[in-house]
Order: C-alpha cells, then sequence, then structure tokens
C-alpha cells in the first residue's frame, strides 16, 4: 500500500548514502473533522491522522556525530554537527527539525551522527499538517533510535515547542496530537488545554471525506487570525467581569452571552456566539460519529461552514463557492472549510458511489468562474507514528 513512497525514498537513501537504511518511519498528516478555533477557548476538536504520509529512511551513523537530512522532494539537504549549539537557520523545512534536537540535546541524551532522508505524499500549504508530520515524525525517531523514554505526550508537545520557538508560528496542540495519536479508523476527542482525550470508532457507512483543494491562500491568514483573537480575547474579559464564577469558557451559555451582547460590541459577540456553537457542535459530533449517524454529522459540518463564514468571517468567496456548490449535489451530506481559512481546503462527506459525479461538477464549476483547477485528496482515517516493519520490495 505504501510501496509507492516508501520504494522511492530508500532508493533515494541508497544513492545518497551508499548503504541500505536501517528503518523507516511513516508520520502522517491528519484532518480535522469539526472544530475551528476553539483549541485556544477551552474547547473541544475532533481531529484524525489520514493516510497521507511523510516516509523517513534512516540509518545511524556512529562514526561520526555529523547529521545528514536529505529532503527529497525538495532537492535539498542540510548537516549539522549533534555536539554543537542548535539555532535557527534559512532553510525553513530545517528548521522544524532543529527546534526538535535543541529540546532533546542534553547531557544525560547520547546522540551520534545519523543519515535520514524523506520524503511526503501530504500536499504542502493544503491545511493538512505537514510540519506537524515532520517535527513529531522526527521526535519519535531520536525516540526510537536513541531510546530516550519519551512518552507519546511529550513527542507531540515537543513538535508544538519546535513550531513556537524555531518557526515562529504559535500553533495549537491538535496537529502534532492527531500525527502521534492517530488510530486507524477512529477519531480523537481532545480536550486542547488537559490533552484529556478519547476515540470514537469512524465507520462512515458508504460515505468518504475528500478535501477539495481550492488553491488559494489570501494574505490576511495571520493577521485575520491575530485579529480573531483579539475579538474573542475582548469577549472574555466581558464574560468573566459579569459572570466570574464560571470556571472555563466552554461553559458560558449562549443565554449568559446574550445578556452581556451591548457591553461586548457585535464583532466580539458574533466571535464568542460561533466559538460556543462549536464547541457543541464538536461533541454533538462525536456522538453522532460514535452512533453511525452520518446524516447528523453531515448537518453539523455545514453549521460550521456558516459560523466560520459568517460568524467568525475567515471564509473566502473560493472557498464559499466549493461548500455552497458541493452541497447542491446528490450525496453530499455536509461541507464545511477546514483549517484556519481565507484559503486551504473545504471538507466534504460524501456517498462514496457518488462521489466522481461530484468531483467532476465541482471541478468545472470551479474552473469556469475562478479560473483554478481545484485538488482533490481522497483521504482514509489511519494509524499515528510508527516504524513500517513489513518487507519491503525494491
Amino acid at each position: 500500500m505504501h510501496e509507492q513512497l516508501i520504494n522511492p525514498t530508500i532508493n533515494k537513501f541508497k544513492t545518497e548514502f551508499k548503504s541500505e537504511p536501517e528503518h523507516i518511519f511513516l508520520s502522517p498528516g491528519r484532518i480535522n473533522i469539526i472544530g475551528e478555533h476553539v483549541d485556544y477557548s477551552d474547547g473541544f476538536v475532533l481531529p484524525a491522522a489520514i493516510d497521507k504520509y511523510i516516509c523517513f529512511a534512516v540509518r545511524k551513523a556512529p562514526q561520526t556525530n555529523l547529521c545528514t537530512i536529505v529532503a527529497k522532494d525538495l532537492g535539498e539537504d542540510y548537516t549539522f554537527d549533534v555536539t554543537m549549539e542548535i539555532k535557527p537557520v534559512q532553510q525553513m523545512w530545517m528548521n522544524y527539525i532543529l527546534g526538535v534536537f535543541s529540546q532533546l540535546q542534553k547531557p544525560e541524551n547520547k546522540f551520534c551522527g545519523m543519515e535520514i532522508v524523506f520524503s511526503s505524499t501530504i500536499p504542502m500549504g493544503a491545511g493538512l499538517s505537514s510540519s506537524a508530520a515532520l517535527e513529531c515524525g522526527f521526535a519519535y525517531i531520536l525516540n526510537e533510535l536513541f531510546d530516550l523514554q519519551i512518552s507519546k505526550k511529550d513527542i507531540a508537545v515537543i513538535g508544538q515547542k519546535s513550531e513556537h520557538s524555531f518557526v515562529g508560528v504559535q500553533c495549537g496542540i491538535m496537529d502534532q496530537f492527531a500525527s502521534v495519536f492517530g488510530k486507524e479508523d477512529k477519531v480523537i476527542m481532545l480536550d486542547c488545554n488537559s490533552l484529556e482525550h478519547q476515540y470514537f470508532d469512524a465507520d462512515l457507512k458508504g460515505y468518504s471525506l475528500l478535501l477539495f483543494d481550492s488553491c488559494v491562500k489570501h494574505t490576511h491568514l495571520t493577521s485575520g487570525y491575530n485579529e480573531r483573537r483579539k475579538d474573542v480575547e475582548n469577549g472574555k474579559k466581558v464574560l468573566w467581569k459579569n459572570f466570574p464564577e464560571t470556571e472555563k469558557f466552554r461553559d458560558f451559555t449562549l443565554a449568559m452571552l446574550d445578556m452581556v451582547k451591548e457591553e461586548m460590541g457585535s464583532i466580539s459577540y458574533k466571535r464568542c456566539l460561533y466559538l460556543l456553537k462549536e464547541i457543541y457542535r464538536v461533541e454533538m459530533a462525536a456522538k453522532a460519529i460514535s452512533e453511525g449517524d452520518i446524516e447528523y454529522l453531515g448537518t453539523l459540518l455545514t453549521e460550521t461552514h456558516a459560523g466560520l463564514s459568517t460568524e467568525f468571517e475567515v471564509s473566502c468567496n473560493e472557498l464559499d463557492f466549493l461548500v455552497e456548490n458541493a452541497l447542491l449535489q446528490k450525496g453530499v451530506l455536509g461541507a464545511r472549510i477546514m483549517g484556519g481559512g481565507f484559503g486551504g481546503c473545504s471538507i466534504n462527506l460524501i456517498q462514496e458511489n457518488k462521489a466522481e459525479e461530484v468531483i467532476r461538477i465541482i471541478s468545472e464549476k470551479y474552473l469556469e468562474n475562478f479560473n483554478i483547477q481545484m485538488k482533490v485528496y481522497h483521504v482514509k482515517i489511519s494509524d499515528g507514528i510508527k516504524e513500517y516493519t513489513n518487507e519491503y520490495i525494491i
């Protein structure tokens, strides 16, 4: 199943290092079925690892202190000394890796040189968290090769900190957690604060999750994200001023929110309204999946899109078009933006035997209206990071 990714990675390793790799690791991307922008507001998210991976071919090089990493898809490589102080570098892809290594570079951890080649089937820039797969995959490799005794939870946190410190992105923990903790055919309901989580069976009963990539990324992603956080913080202050006994943001009710609407102002009110409704939707979605109520899951996805578009206002014309037109097609139960917004993918819940027809219609309409060729990703819910141990054939 994975040979089309693994074999070329191994071949590249043999070309670069004139030897066989000792280990093959697969680190997955992720989807988030529902729960956008709630990870910084005491909310739950519902991610899952998917069958798009970074493949790492790895060999220890105990005769040296040099670690050489080859990014096959980029045609680039980087070498660093495992005994030297680690600082960010110009190659952005390498900072995800160096940020991980810097956290583990402790006197008790005895590293030697390594030879690594990696290649990926996770589309870059589509919101499927290739960065988390890279960070956590490398942390997992170090843990396995050097027996560091790091827990899975710590691997996720190390990946997140790498992004904060070496890349400068203040991401939440969801992406890394899903990449590490994913299980085949199960979604994870995760409390992003406590990291408490539970698994729910994801039997979609003849339906598939398809991603339609708008192939646009509008420049206000970062500024818009920061503005939304500011709007939310303003709303939270007003809520806690009026209801100081409330412990967590998710414990506020819509009735409480309505009572302080005027004091809060219309913008912060809309943002908080979306978040409180979305937190509830995540809980309902987990229940719907576990009970096999796929129609209700579709309804919840569509409600989330409406909220992201009109209340949180992070959509764009291209994504609204993809979602609205998908929902007009037979066999589509629900659709929404996935990710931070202002571009990227929509996630669509589509009857399997109608999928190809829906793809054809939406692709044609999107090309006609925006002169952009939409990309489509079929995804299956898969295991988290693991060493690939099957015999591979070159």
